[in-house]
Formats: structure tokens, sequence, C-alpha cells
């Protein structure tokens, strides 16, 4: 039996949809549903199980008709929703707002409407020149005096995904209360046809990205630059911005992945488009087989992020984001970097430890940039998932461009003196233990899987995980006085062990961060009183193997224990 109420809320919607090709999607699902379509039914009520939810990370979902959906209507609604946040916040008449856009489908004209409400709104649109990095979003906000920023971008999500995040005039992202005020009032618009529009804004010219591409230079200014690298932007936009910092830096042209190299929302090499999943650097590390390079480089599609892998003795691996974050941590930390190092909470515990060695203090955050990039004195901040800020200075986010150049550098530096990055991991192991991280990533299909499995850890905790006797557990859902509330378990365990479990704030996945400690043996030295390198080696490839084990069994543990 048809839902008429479903069935009206629908036409109304489709009545006011400004775009012909959802309208036009959205009448034939209905046609469908009344003539007894059962999938046509279901697909309807999800279009309007509820709406695309405005939070920390702005909008994300998947492109459709209707209110559960990324689309022209709820794209409108978010921008006059923030326009009006701006203007009661103190925002005066012609307060200007930048406004950025990648490769996805829709983006382009996701921002022309973001673009043509801000003027409609008495704000001043200025609309970045081309597809660009997000980065270089964040970078404009302060660089041209606006109060917000907006970039259309769904970073690393599935082709059919786009998104809308949202910063202020300090150049972070939106993080409480300022969401929820946002939301309310993006709840409060009427009729889009009542919702006042102006004309699409002023184009920024390219001095933007010149005055970015400078900025993002003065993180590796100078230093040896003999490296063989390829690169690959993944079907994102980071290639041109990339190639053109390496040129200027005095990097050799690198190797491009010629099937990555264009941007396409399509993203057709790849199951997704993100450097950490399966599969997902493959073409680059044959490339690097081909070509015999030094280090392979990456970044997701919107150039927000930067991965990378290294030659092993069993081929290219890559780096886990934690391994990025300590090599770059390290080398800020030992050229005299003074200020704030941070991580989120679901990062290796290894930069409070340099930090600490070297004197600097340390924060830890919820997981996010928009947490990460608003620590006081921030001089370098990471996150697991291939998240590095290295010049907050100039950019107040991750910018997986400069993350690229500096771990350039440091890599060049390391083959200048005929070592490895493997061989700097090695040396920071041997210094303060292998701090050795994995995860177990479980997609879910029935988002009620989710709160279940965090119900059942929470009513049954287990008292040892891997072996290892659980010491503590944080209930990251209740704060404490260095950190907000967030939906989220911790359990300390001996030996310097920890797992954190939590929800993915932006797929349906549950997600169980591991990490443990493993002291490495110090070898003997030899009777010149130096350490013979390839006993060093052996060491730390023995604490290897064992933190390998314990990880196995922390993630066949908390596996069974949340019942993922």
């Amino acid at each position: 039996m048809t839902d008429t109420t479903l069935i009206e809320r629908a036409r109304a919607w489709a009545a006011e949809d400004p775009d012909d090709q959802t309208r036009a999607e959205l009448e034939a699902v209905i046609a469908a549903t009344e003539a007894g379509d059962a999938n046509a039914a279901a697909d309807l009520a999800d279009r309007f199980a509820g709406t695309l939810e405005f939070g920390t990370a702005g909008l994300r979902g998947a492109l459709g008709a209707g209110p559960n959906r990324m689309n022209r209507v709820v794209v409108t609604r978010a921008a006059a929703g923030l326009a009006a946040y701006l203007r009661d916040n103190g925002a005066a008449y012609g307060a200007a707002v930048v406004i950025g856009y990648d490769a996805r489908y829709n983006s382009d004209v996701f921002a022309r409407d973001t673009a043509e409400v801000m003027t409609g709104a008495g704000l001043r649109a200025l609309v970045m020149p081309r597809l660009l990095p997000t980065p270089v979003l964040a970078f404009a906000i302060r660089e041209l005096g606006c109060v917000a920023g907006v970039m259309v971008t769904a970073s690393h999500n599935p082709p059919q995904d786009n998104g809308y995040k949202v910063y202020l005039g300090d150049g972070s992202q939106i993080v409480p209360p300022a969401d929820a005020e946002i939301a309310a009032r993006i709840d409060a618009v009427g009729a889009l046809a009542d919702v006042p529009r102006g004309d699409s804004g002023e184009v920024v010219d390219d001095s933007i990205v010149d005055a970015y591409v400078r900025a993002v230079l003065t993180v590796a200014p100078d230093g040896p630059r003999d490296l063989d690298l390829v690169y690959t932007p993944l079907h994102g936009v980071g290639n041109d911005a990339v190639l053109e910092v390496l040129e200027r830096a005095g990097f050799a042209a690198p190797h491009v992945v010629p099937e990555q190299q264009q941007p396409d929302p399509d993203f057709p090499t790849v199951v997704f488009p993100n450097p950490e999943e399966p599969g997902a650097m493959d073409l680059a590390m044959k490339l690097a087989d081909q070509v015999g390079a030094d280090i392979v480089v990456a970044n997701d599609p919107d150039a927000d992020r930067c991965a990378a892998a290294v030659q092993g003795p069993h081929g290219w691996r890559m780096l886990r984001g934690d391994e990025v974050g300590a090599l770059l941590g390290d080398h800020l930390l030992r050229t005299g970097k003074q200020g704030v190092y941070a991580a989120s909470i679901v990062s290796s515990s290894l930069l409070g430890t340099l930090a600490a060695a070297a004197g600097q203090e340390y924060a830890e955050t919820l997981t996010g940039f928009k947490w990460i990039g608003r620590v006081d004195g921030l001089a370098f901040g990471y996150e697991e998932a291939l998240g590095y800020c290295v010049d907050p200075a100039h950019v107040k986010d991750k910018d997986g461009v400069s993350a690229l150049l500096l771990l350039c550098d440091v890599a060049a530096r390391a083959k200048a003196e005929g070592r490895t990055l493997t061989d700097l991991l090695d040396d920071i192991a041997v210094r303060h233990g292998l701090h050795a991280t994995d995860q177990l990533s479980a997609r879910v299909s029935d988002l009620s899987e989710i709160p279940a499995a965090m119900a059942r850890l929470r009513e049954t905790p287990p008292s040892s995980l891997g072996g290892l006797a659980v010491l503590g557990v944080d209930d990251l859902s209740l704060g404490s006085a260095d950190l907000p509330p967030t939906d989220g378990l911790r359990y300390r365990l001996a030996d310097g062990a920890r797992v954190i479990v939590r929800p993915s704030g932006t797929e349906p996945k549950v997600k169980c961060y591991l990490e443990v400690v493993v002291p490495v043996e110090h070898p003997a030295p030899g009777p010149d009183g130096t350490v013979d390198p390839d006993a060093q080696r052996d060491a730390v490839d023995a604490a290897r193997i064992a933190a390998s084990g314990r990880l196995d069994a922390l993630r066949n543990d908390i596996k069974a224990a949340a019942g993922i």
C-alpha cells in the first residue's frame, strides 16, 4: 500500500527542485512507487527518511533527489542557513565568503548556488578560479580576509557522494556550537523560492594560487633535491599544484601515474578513491617498480591528505599514517620548530613521546582537523588517516600538498646520507620503542549495527584484549577536562598498548584503532664504539615481528567483543 503522505512530500519536493535531472529522477521514483514497485518504494522512503545532517563536517552524502541526499535544494538551504548565521554573528554587509570546489559531479553547480545565495544575502561571494585542492581554499580564507569559506568536496568518499565543508574566518573548520547554530538556521529556511539570490559572485584570479604555492615552499626552503619519485593524484585535483610545488622547490618532475593524472569524478581505476584502501595505490607502486623510484607519494581526490609508499624487503609497502606523522614530527622537532605538537586520540602516542623528548608541548584532540587546527600555538598536527598540518601559520587544516613536499624533503635528506625513510623510522624505534599501530575497519550495510556494536562493548566490557590486561576504560561519550564528548571507548592496556573503538564520522563503519609499544634491544657496540647498522636493523625487525603478533591478537579480541 502506497504511503500517500510520503508521495505528497516527494511531489512537493520535486515541485521546488531547480535541477531538471534530480527532479526527473524523483518523479520517476514516485511513478514507480505508485505502480507498486517495492524497490522504488524503499528508495523513496530512504530519500525522505530524514534530512542530510549538517554537522562539524558540514554535509556529506550520496548525490540524488530528496532531503536525505546531496542536491541543489539541500545545498541552497545550507547556504541560506550559513548566510543567516554569519549575518546574525556580526558579518557586515559586503563581508566576503570564499567558495571552492573540486572535480566531483555537481561540485561547480553547488559552488555557484552557494555564491548566488551569499550575494542574495548581502555578502560578497569570492569563487575560486578553477578546480583546486581543499587546502588552497583553507589558505584563501585568511589570505583574502573572509568571514567564512565553503569547499564543495566529498574528499575520499565513493564517486556517488559529494559534500559541503564549512570554515569560519579563522581558517578552521566549524566545531560546536557553530554547527548546531548553522543547522538551526538551515531548518528555519522556508520555501526555496523565497531564498534571495543574487549574482554568481566574483572569480578570484590565479594570484591566490601563486600565493598558496609560495607559502607551501616555505616548509622546505632548501636542502638536497636528488629524489626519484612516483606521484598519483588518484583522479583528483592535486596534480597541478603538486607538480608546480615540486618544480619550484627544485625537485625533478615526478613520474605521474598516467591513468590517474587527470580529474575524473568516476574514479575508474579504484574501488574507493582513498589511498588507505586496498588496491588504490597498486598502479603507483607498479610504476615505481618500472622506473626504480625512491618513494611513492599520493594525494586523495581533494588533496588534503598525503600518502606514501617505500621499498621494503618484500616489495613496496604503504607507510601507515602514524609512520608519516612520526617522520614529519621528528624532522620538525629536530630542526627546532617550536610550539605545540598535536595528534588526534586515535593516532599513535609516539608523537607525544617525541615532543616530550624535545621539550615541546603535546596536545591530544578529538578526531578531525576541526579540532587539531584550533590548538593554540600549534606547530605540527596530524591524524592517522593521512592528514598532516605542517604549516599552520598558512593553513589551519590538513594539507596534502605541503605535507608531500616536506616528506620529499625528508626523503631527499636521508638519501643524501645513503639512508631511507625506513632507516629513519628504525632510528626512532631504537630511541623510543617500536610504536606499532593498526586498524580494524568494519563497513556495515545496516546503520543500526554501529550503535549495537558500541552498546555491546559498554554492556559487556572486556577484561583483557590480546592477552593484555585492561587497566582502564575511558568512555569518551562522557567527555573530560581536555576532550569534548564523542561516541567512543578507549581501552588502556598493559605495556603501553591501547585500543580505541568509535563510529566513523564520514562513512558507515565501526573503526578500531590498535597500538602496541615494543622495546627494541640495543645491540652492543663494536670495538670502535659504533653499532653495526645490520644489527640495529635486525633488532628493530625482531620488535616488528613481536608487535605484529600482538596487534593480531588485539584485532581478534576486539572484533569478537564488539561483534563486528
